[in-house]
């Protein structure tokens, strides 16, 4: 008997999310699957309530929502031999698209009952677990625009995006890689362990979540015609042809930025505001099993 555990974010994507057990029971028979269901009520609820379930000693915990939602339960699934697995609900879903898992509700059931697994990479800045994506340059202040609109949905992305390039302000950094310390003042700063970061779009599309690397892109400070072209390559999915941006392999990373107090960073599609000017980014390798659509 397989047990697993449904967390659902009710307001996730365009909201009004359910998953009944009835629904559930029609593709995952309950002689083969001990099925329970649990709602979120409030940001971070996700947290609290995969922690108390782990108690339980449940075979798979099945994150229902977007990526933050993702974030939360997978974050508590490090270093434990649960198995995540995802539904995605939200707007974004950059995980669940780069482990091609669809966004029908029956099909990414199925294969959750397949259970194809495999343990992949996790990036880790300061006391952060990420999964998907982390940024510190205008993707951050994307982010942050995006959170007060009121739709979830690719216009609205465009939308926050185009707002961003014409308010975003650059700054000093100091990064300390592979014994090297490097001063930069870039436009865009994007560490992806994904090969998408949400609603089909990417800067990283080679990135790897088995391959033991984190991928760095940095942008160097731009014009606004050239903050325009940025966004034209990336909407055109032709990001790799954008000569400006130079991509780095890294492991381990630590970014200092002496002009702020506090660090403002995007963490899978989510604002995370830090209590310090240094960022220390590393690579979790093998950190957790999930399952994945594959044979």
């Amino acid at each position: 008997m397989i047990y697993i555990h449904f967390i659902v974010n009710p307001i996730s994507g365009k909201g009004n999310n359910t998953l009944c057990l009835s629904r559930l029971k029609k593709i995952l028979p309950e002689a083969e699957f001990n099925l329970e269901v649990t709602y979120t009520q409030y940001k971070k609820h996700a947290i609290l309530l995969t922690q108390n379930i782990l108690r339980y000693k449940p075979d798979y915990i099945i994150a229902c929502g977007g990526d933050g939602t993702i974030n939360e339960i997978a974050s508590s699934l490090v270093g434990t031999t649960t198995i995540l697995g995802i539904i995605p609900m939200g707007s974004g879903n950059g995980l669940a698209a780069h482990l091609n898992i669809p966004k029908d509700i029956e099909k990414a059931i199925e294969i959750i009952k397949r259970g194809n697994q495999i343990s992949i990479d996790l990036g880790k800045a300061n006391d952060r677990y990420f999964f998907s994506s982390m940024g510190i340059g205008v993707d951050s202040l994307i982010i942050k625009k995006y959170e007060k609109s009121a739709l979830r949905m690719r216009k609205a992305y465009a939308i926050a995006a185009f707002k961003a390039i014409l308010q975003f302000k650059a700054r000093n950094y100091v990064l300390f890689l592979d014994k090297e310390t490097i001063q930069i003042n870039p436009y865009l700063f994007f560490i992806s362990n994904t090969n998408e970061m949400g609603y089909k779009l990417t800067l990283t599309p080679k990135a790897n979540l088995e391959d033991g690397w984190l991928d760095l892109i940095i942008v160097p400070e731009l014009s606004l015609l050239q903050r325009i072209l940025l966004l034209g390559y990336l909407f055109a999915h032709k990001i790799e042809h954008y000569k400006k941006a130079k991509h780095l392999l890294i492991q381990n990373l630590v970014i200092e930025m002496p002009e702020v107090q506090n660090i403002e960073a995007q963490i899978d599609g989510e604002i995370y505001p830090t209590k310090t000017n240094t960022l220390t980014v590393s690579i979790v390798k093998k950190g957790l099993s999930v399952i994945v659509n594959g044979n």
